[in-house]
């Protein structure tokens, strides 16, 4: 049985590997930084048309995912639109899903954008970190408001 087990959790890790494929022009949308030049922050959502964006952080791509409307010229109506959510597991430097991932708030690292939210694949990689660098809380992505975003930002 636990053989079964590891089979479908390999063979859905390979079906489910994710990538990011910024290039040097890829500008985060929210902060218009050069999203290359800190690759372990780097998040991303594709939408459903096709459009791929990128974001210096996860931070910034939440901001962007709480209120899409503050950016309409890119056509985001409902969370119907979006695709995939990814953002970069800043232990392994790999992409994976956001909604599945772990954030770690309040550390004492901040990124390209400030004060933000690093994200692990796995709780035991948050909880390194978040023991590591004086964490706060570890979170998950439903668990992230708005307000969090806000008061990240200073805009509380």
């Amino acid at each position: 049985m636990i053989k079964v087990i590891l089979a479908v959790v390999l063979a859905s890790s390979v079906l489910l590997s994710y990538e990011m494929n910024f290039t040097r022009e890829s500008d985060c949308l929210v902060r218009h930084i050069k999203v290359y030049k800190e690759p372990k922050w780097v998040s991303k959502i594709e939408l459903v048309n096709g459009k791929v964006l990128f974001f210096s952080s996860p931070k910034s791509m939440i901001e962007f995912y709480h209120q899409p409307g503050k950016w309409f010229d890119v056509g985001v109506k409902s969370e119907s639109d979006f695709k995939d959510i990814l953002v970069t597991d800043f232990s392994t430097l790999k992409p994976i899903n956001a909604k599945g991932a772990f954030f770690v708030y309040g550390a004492n690292v901040i990124s390209p954008a400030g004060d933000d939210l690093p994200a692990f694949a796995t709780y035991a990689s948050a909880e390194k970190y978040f023991k590591e660098h004086n964490g706060k809380r570890i979170m998950h992505f439903k668990d992230i408001s708005d307000a969090l975003i806000r008061l990240l930002n200073g805009r509380i």
